[in-house]
């Protein structure tokens, strides 16, 4: 249903991807039919997580057969050995770009530049690296050896205009206004995971709160009906929930034109907001 209603409100405003990854190829193969028949111009193929394949078996066993199955669609790998604790390497991304026509691109999260610069050797010019990570999309854009094209952003569902607009002026080449925006959205950016600790019984530990949950918190913070997380993420402590509030004020106070279009659409105002406790409520343990 996401799908459908996503692909139906991007039709002919802009590209639609859907994520169809998963650990099971027949699965995958099932939701990239379910995207194809959507409208979805292109799918996004996490690694498979948790059964461990190899790079060779993430090409022969899993990009390969949705590649062939729908040559009509986009294939774009999604390589996050972080999340899915293996890694499709350059080599095989390479064997898939010469193999299919389709598979021209690739959504970077990796951390690893040298990863990254060794993929634009092997898959040449004609080949677009997406950043995944957009604390470092800046970072690969500008590095000759990556040339990144753009990123697949997390900040972008709240502020997809300034996000856009930052890429775009590293697109084109427009230093003052890439580094202005970088400038202005680096507070976000570094709120795609959050590090705080707790105090136990037993001693202070470590909360880290991922991506989605200290974005979805910052959403419901200024007002855009994101909802709670799904279960087992659950709601960030007070710690890091203060975090984000600090980088939320701090755009707020020095970039205040990129939360004015969530002002406008949504009714709100984000200055109260940032002012009022009681928006906290339920967003933190």
């Amino acid at each position: 249903m996401v799908t459908k209603l996503a692909c139906g409100q991007a039709k002919e405003n802009c590209s639609a991807i859907a994520g169809t990854g998963s650990n099971s190829t027949s699965e995958t193969l099932k939701a990239t039919e379910h995207a194809a028949h959507a409208g979805a111009d292109s799918i996004l193929l996490v690694d498979p997580y948790y059964n461990g394949p190899s790079s060779l078996e993430i090409r022969r066993e899993y990009v390969s057969p949705v590649a062939k199955g729908y040559p009509d669609l986009q294939v774009i790998p999604y390589v996050i050995p972080g999340r899915s604790g293996t890694k499709l390497l350059p080599e095989d991304l390479g064997i898939l770009h010469q193999e299919f026509l389709n598979v021209r691109t690739v959504k970077e999260a990796t951390g690893d530049l040298e990863n990254m610069a060794r993929t634009r050797e092997i898959c040449g010019d004609d080949f677009w690296i997406l950043s995944g990570d957009d604390d470092i999309t800046f970072q690969m854009m500008s590095d000759d050896r990556i040339q990144a094209s753009g990123v697949i952003s997390v900040i972008s569902n709240v502020v997809p205009a300034a996000v856009s607009k930052f890429t775009k002026a590293m697109n084109d080449g427009d230093t003052d206004e890439a580094d202005a925006l970088h400038t202005a959205l680096k507070p976000l950016f570094g709120m795609v995971g959050v590090i705080s600790e707790q105090e136990t019984p037993f001693g202070p530990t470590q909360v880290k709160a991922r991506n989605p949950l200290p974005v979805k918190s910052l959403m419901n913070i200024l007002g855009m009906p994101a909802g709670p997380c799904r279960q087992p993420l659950g709601k960030m402590n007070r710690s890091g929930l203060d975090q984000v509030l600090e980088n939320a004020r701090t755009v707020q106070s020095n970039n205040p034109e990129l939360f004015s279009p969530i002002e406008r659409f949504f009714g709100v105002d984000i200055n109260s907001r940032l002012s009022d406790d009681s928006v906290l409520a339920d967003l933190a343990y």
